[in-house]
């Protein structure tokens, strides 16, 4: 297949662009974060300058450009396909802050059990809307009296047609129990995100991951592993995911693939309670990190769950090596009625 290479002047990042693809998608595939919105050629958030070489557009004309924005090489990203190598101008997104956070209509489009107090939701957007957000960050359920329920996105960014969610039932949580027992395919929620800064960092040199979930904190650990492997990036990731009992390991089949499929990837389920079974660690996820990795100097850590596991794990990881600036967590907890996201951003 004929591929093309894109230069972004100014930062001289370069990747290459399959022939029928977009330069936005190209961008997104391997790591390089480009602004957008819609991904239908109406919005313009995706709006770059061709500084040499040519593109083409094979559905229709760009309905945000006009003919003198064309004529001065403006460009929409996530329609334009090259057909040469190019040069182009466009605004990269380097941090969070750089993504709009946006209130979205949403339809449910599944509702499945996965575990006995695990429930997965997939939303759909409207067709004329995507959301741009980080593998990793979490977005809001709007809910009347301006209540709001956060829930980190299970599904990885390229995955745009439907957002999934992992949400744990509450004893005694209005919310949880009301997606549990009423809660129907076709609702319609209202969102808002992304929100959050737990992502993944790709400074250099990029160091091997270890990567560790509690319970329903497996969801954007699960979205950053996609995303990863969407990019082709084969730093190596160590996932570590507790839980009390084996059956709350509800996905489990899931890593237990990555491990198989992909020689970069290694998985260990921990149990804390009653019998772990074969290939379980028998006691907390944090100690089977460490029965493992004794040195943690080298690697980066991503963790996300309860505030208990966190707080022990920071405190015990730090105490084996890991440098303060390479730890990164997500840490939140459920009262009676009110999710709360106590931290979400790196330590």
């Amino acid at each position: 297949m004929k591929e093309f290479e894109v230069k972004i002047k100014g930062s001289g990042k370069r990747f290459t662009v399959r022939e029928g693809e977009s330069v936005l998608s190209a961008a997104l595939r391997q790591g390089v974060m480009l602004p957008y919105s819609c991904k239908n050629g109406t919005c313009g958030s995706c709006r770059g300058n061709i500084e040499s070489g040519e593109v083409h557009y094979p559905f229709h004309p760009p309905l945000a450009l006009e003919r003198a924005d064309i004529a001065r090489g403006d460009a929409l990203l996530c329609q334009a396909e090259p057909v040469e190598d190019l040069v182009i101008e466009a605004r990269e997104i380097e941090a969070v802050r750089d993504i709009p956070v946006r209130m979205l209509p949403a339809r449910v489009t599944e509702k499945s059990l996965l575990a006995p107090n695990v429930m997965r939701i997939k939303l759909r957007l409207p067709k004329t809307q995507r959301l741009q957000f980080l593998a990793g960050q979490y977005l809001d359920i709007l809910l009347p009296g301006g209540k709001r329920r956060a829930f980190s996105i299970a599904s990885p960014p390229h995955c745009e047609d439907e957002l999934e969610m992992h949400i744990r039932h509450v004893d005694g949580g209005d919310f949880t129990g009301w997606v549990f027992e009423e809660l129907q395919e076709r609702d319609i929620l209202r969102i808002e995100g992304p929100l959050g800064t737990f992502f993944v960092r790709h400074d250099e040199p990029r160091k091997p991951m270890i990567m560790m979930g509690g319970g329903t904190g497996f969801a954007p650990l699960k979205s950053m592993i996609e995303d990863l492997l969407e990019m082709d990036d084969e730093r190596p990731i160590y996932l570590y995911w507790g839980a009390r009992r084996a059956d709350e390991l509800y996905l489990e089949g899931l890593p237990q693939g990555w491990a198989q499929a992909h020689g970069h990837i290694h998985y260990q389920g921990a149990v804390s309670d009653g019998e772990a079974g074969a290939g379980h660690f028998p006691g907390f996820v944090h100690d089977a990190v460490l029965a493992e990795h004794t040195d943690l100097a080298g690697f980066d850590v991503y963790m996300s769950g309860p505030p208990a596991m966190i707080d022990t794990a920071r405190t015990e990881f730090f105490a084996h090596g890991l440098g303060e600036r390479r730890l990164f967590y997500d840490s939140f907890e459920f009262g009676l009625d009110v999710p709360v996201r106590i931290l979400a951003r790196p330590h």
